[in-house]
């Protein structure tokens, strides 16, 4: 019987820095980090200036405030570029002053294959919004299509369509959302109906295009009184978007270590589910939040270039990235997976549990472009057929947009998945106390440690004996329910801890009663 998932968001803020952590089962699945101070977020409105033409890439830089220009191609235009130049000309010259769109002259639209030096010219006024922020040396991508996102739609001002989620299956309720959107959308405006309308009464869907239309309405407000360039509408914050995109029935607490932000996040669930905004907690206490549920350990065991897959028995990802598309490599580890038919089978198994962490993985480092995964070679075609729908049925949790080729003629899966955001880099290393350089960090070298000891209780009969820095010696032995009576407890063999005063902080070895060295690390 699979366990019941159970969703925690805990929210973190420190020197100016939101942290956003996503726990399923305890275990973390996402990680978003938001500066206070961020100049460019996906969604921000602004208000900019044609900077300079770029016809042999058919795109244009923007102006869009300090810091990089926006880029915006010819085909991020939107086929009504033109009702956009219209309206926000007659904004500034105060010729408009409501906030309809059915009083503006009609505009033709522009050519789907045209070029950009034939609708731009230096120094034009746009309207636009972030479509991908600031990544390396390059600005943010911009185009002058806009859309305004709320809990259960998203309107499109200049588009009369009204397009429903896929994953709205129900015939009836496809229906009687149509139905209903019909009625209280505005006309010049289309709308995308989101998942999370999915059997929502008239007044939820209602109060949210009233929502909707006051932040259409502050749009045109600030057009009129802002400078060019400036923001004038600021997309929500990474907390209130997370809540809106991810929140469901699924989640049982959200943890919060600032008491005005915990307050702030009550009423904001007032008001979008308000029978369950006793699920937002103050974390009041001196051990850090993230630390208390074990974020910052998973941190540092996720994010470096060898990864453990749980459950294993010492398999591990390995995670290489270049300049046009990451790799990810699947080693068994100390376990042969060539020849017999048990090995076979656990080629398999380790394949799929590689598969689960290596959907993890994408979300948590939030990693875009070209994936290459290289599993375990595989005889069985029922097993490669098989492993690819699990791959598939995991990246089904990912919200990002994401393409999965089945199994290449040598065994590799490619996976392209877009990106919004630059990826995420988590530090794993610290300085080495020993000496100069770096280190991994040791909480990442006790899980390898913890893997590695397993791993030996299962092939070795005999006692073992673990050889280590005196410090770490220490910090396995200490107090009753220490690291070295859960091995014993986990494994059923008591491992015996011997401290060596010429190893280096984070070396260790693993011998047997003979003294024979079964397994050894030296950083």
């Amino acid at each position: 019987m699979s366990k019941e998932l159970t969703k925690e968001l805990l929210i973190s803020t420190e020197d100016e820095v939101t942290s956003i952590a996503l726990l399923e089962n305890g275990r973390l699945f996402e990680w978003h980090e938001e500066s206070l101070i961020q100049e460019f977020n996906v969604g921000d409105i602004f208000l900019g200036r044609v900077k300079k033409l770029a016809p042999n890439m058919n795109a244009a830089f923007v102006t869009v405030g300090p810091g990089k220009d926006g880029f915006l191609h010819y085909q991020d235009l939107g086929p009504d570029y033109l009702r956009y130049k219209d309206l926000v000309k007659q904004i500034i010259f105060g010729h408009k002053k409501d906030f309809s769109l059915t009083t503006l002259e009609p505009q033709p639209e522009i050519e789907k294959r045209g070029t950009i030096d034939k609708i731009l010219a230096k120094d034009d006024i746009l309207l636009l919004q972030i479509t991908k922020e600031p990544i390396s040396t390059k600005g943010p991508r911009i185009s002058t299509q806009i859309s305004i996102t709320g809990r259960y739609m998203v309107l499109i001002p200049f588009d009369d369509q009204i397009s429903l989620s896929k994953k709205i299956t129900a015939p009836k309720d496809r229906q009687r959302l149509k139905t209903l959107v019909t009625s209280i959308k505005p006309e010049g405006f289309g709308v995308i109906v989101r998942t999370a309308a999915e059997g929502k009464k008239s007044a939820e869907l209602h109060q949210d295009m009233k929502q909707l239309l006051r932040k259409w309405e502050t749009v045109l407000l600030n057009i009129r009184k802002n400078k060019i360039p400036s923001k004038i509408l600021s997309e929500d914050t990474k907390v209130s978007s997370t809540l809106r995109d991810n929140f469901n029935a699924d989640y049982a607490k959200i943890h919060v270590d600032d008491e005005t932000l915990a307050q702030e996040i009550e009423t904001y669930m007032q008001s979008i589910a308000p029978e369950r905004k006793d699920i937002v907690e103050f974390y009041d206490s001196h051990v850090p939040m993230m630390e208390y549920y074990n974020v910052e350990k998973q941190l540092k065991q996720s994010f470096g270039k060898h990864v453990n897959i749980p459950s294993s028995r010492g398999a591990y990802l390995v995670i290489e990235h270049t300049e046009a598309l990451h790799v990810i490599d699947v080693n068994s580890g100390p376990n042969s997976v060539v020849g017999t038919a048990g090995n076979r089978d656990h080629a398999f198994t380790v394949n799929k549990l590689a598969a689960t962490e290596i959907a993890r993985q994408l979300r948590l480092r939030d990693m875009g472009g070209i994936i290459v995964i290289d599993f375990i070679d595989m005889q069985i075609a029922e097993h490669r057929k098989l492993l690819y729908e699990q791959f598939v049925a995991e990246m089904e949790k990912d919200k990002a947009k994401h393409k999965i080729l089945p199994p290449s003629r040598f065994g590799l899966i490619q996976v392209t998945r877009q990106r919004y955001r630059p990826e995420k880099k988590i530090e794993t290393t610290e300085e080495n106390p020993n000496s100069v350089g770096e280190i991994q960090a040791p909480v990442v070298i006790i899980e390898k440690m913890t893997e590695e000891v397993q791993n030996q209780c299962q092939n070795y009969k005999g006692r073992l004996f673990l050889h280590v820095h005196p410090f770490i010696e220490a910090y396995l032995t200490k107090g009753q329910n220490s690291i070295q009576m859960n091995w014993f407890i986990t494994n059923k063999k008591w491992i015996s801890i011997v401290a060596r005063d010429s190893f280096k902080y984070l070396e260790y070895q693993i011998l047997d009663e003979k003294k024979n060295i079964l397994f050894k690390f030296s950083h």
